[in-house]
């Protein structure tokens, strides 16, 4: 219904942007389109209407006017305007600036927060731009923005952003859509296009490579051809972004919803070598287990998401380097070490091996270690093992993991099912249960050899 909208309002002004011309200014008023401030965060229009009382422009933009338009529900509101950061600052008493790459100002309603950015201004190109603009405006020798306040106009903020779908503005006072850069046009026609030069735009910033594949996994888009082709020559460059942002992409890619159909973009594209490379190398040596566990991860995530389920980048994380960490304990332990050393030995050097590329902050690895460690010990149940562990905090993580497995395929002799009864039944079953498990006793061993530790 949306999309229909969006063909019927297209149609009217017939006419169509090219993907270079982003000084043709679209103004579409109430009655030609579906918007309406009702539908808008409450907080949202306040931080509009106090900047347009101040004499400032002040529009709602970005990703939460695309989403209305195409009939979902926004997660958030984000606020474009021409006052400067500093101005922001000054009219909203519960706000603070953030950022040294990009500034942006986070104002505070409760536990709400509305991002409020400044027009930015294209002033790359520019070789006769002053000292202090050159200040305001940094690039590294790859092309990468490292700073970017130079501020602007609105149709020159439109040109700097990311995608056409992402650059429409609505103005909630007088009920009207301002589109620079065709990104009405791409709506109706379901398509993710790179505003101007693709190749520009993701040296400028390489992160607009996981943008392209996560709203086109999000959206079920179709991609533009010149946005398409220059991505799998660009991965490497995602080597340049920070290890702490590329975490939060990740995040983004796979815990909003689309997590599967955004894995597979990332495969295809050539971008998931560069987000988890020692998975990636078992995908390339014909691993199937590996391909077929980080998929069914990701299925049960988006499934978990769609029931309002609690998911977390533990779990997320344990499933993804699982593959490397099995398969380097294995190792370990055909080198004679223990299966617990092997498993920490190989939980190290894999984690120590992702942390450079994405930050995983400690209180997820260690949990990620818990789950690790768990899939051995859940193995042993006899005697009082199997309540200890039932009370373990990562018990219940650790057993979605151990389901995780056998969904996949990995044989570990009915352990999930074991402990789906053992979950449900009763004392006296459990005492019965125990009992059926055959007998490990070990043999006498001569003097145990002290662990040099983890090297």
């Amino acid at each position: 219904m949306a999309i229909m909208v969006l063909k019927r309002l297209v149609k009217l002004f017939d006419r169509s942007v090219s993907q270079q011309d982003v000084g043709n200014h679209l103004v579409v008023h109430d009655q030609d389109h579906s918007l309406n401030p009702r539908l808008l965060c409450k907080f949202a229009l306040e931080v509009v209407r106090v900047l347009q009382e101040n004499d400032f422009e002040a529009y709602v933009v970005g990703g939460c006017v695309r989403d209305l338009l195409l009939g979902l529900n926004p997660k958030d509101f984000d606020v474009a305007t021409n006052a400067k950061p500093n101005e922001i600052k000054k009219l909203f008493k519960r706000s603070r600036i953030i950022g040294r790459r990009f500034q942006i100002v986070h104002v505070q309603f409760g536990r709400e927060i509305i991002e409020v950015t400044t027009f930015r201004s294209n002033m790359v190109n520019n070789k006769h731009r002053s000292n202090s603009r050159s200040r305001q405006l940094e690039q590294s020798a790859s092309g990468m923005l490292t700073r970017d306040n130079m501020f602007g106009s609105m149709q020159q903020d439109a040109s700097r952003r990311d995608l056409s779908i992402n650059a429409l503005y609505y103005d909630p006072t007088n009920n009207s859509l301002h589109d620079f850069s065709g990104g009405l046009q791409d709506l109706a026609d379901r398509k993710i296009r790179i505003i101007g030069d693709p190749m520009t735009r993701y040296k400028e910033d390489p992160v607009r490579l996981l943008r392209v594949a996560r709203f086109t996994a999000k959206l079920g888009f179709d991609v533009d051809s010149k946005t398409l082709k220059p991505i799998e020559k660009m991965a490497q460059s995602l080597c340049h972004v920070s290890a702490p942002r590329m975490f939060d992409e990740t995040l983004k890619l796979f815990m909003s919803g689309q997590g599967l159909a955004s894995f597979r973009l990332l495969t295809e594209y050539g971008l998931f070598a560069q987000i988890a490379p020692q998975t990636n190398r078992l995908f390339e040596q014909g691993t199937q287990f590996a391909r077929q566990l980080v998929e069914q991860a990701m299925t049960n995530t988006d499934l978990r998401i769609k029931a309002n389920k609690r998911v977390t980048p533990a779990f997320i994380y344990a499933a993804l380097l699982w593959p490397p960490v099995q398969k380097i304990a294995s190792d370990y332990q055909k080198q004679g070490h223990s299966p617990s050393i092997a498993l920490n030995k190989a939980a190290n050097e894999v984690i120590g091996n992702q942390i450079p590329i994405t930050a995983i902050p400690r209180k997820f690895t260690l949990a990620m270690r818990e789950i690790w460690s768990l899939q051995l010990m859940l193995t042993r149940r006899g005697g009082n093992r199997a309540q200890r562990l039932m009370e373990h905090p990562r018990f219940r993580a650790a057993y979605d993991f151990i389901l995780l497995r056998e969904q996949t395929g990995e044989v570990l002799n009915g352990l999930g099912h074991w402990w789906t009864v053992y979950q449900e039944a009763g004392e006296e079953e459990r005492q019965a249960m125990i009992k059926k498990l055959p007998s490990h006793r070990s043999k006498k061993r001569g003097p145990r050899r002290r662990s040099r530790g983890n090297n």
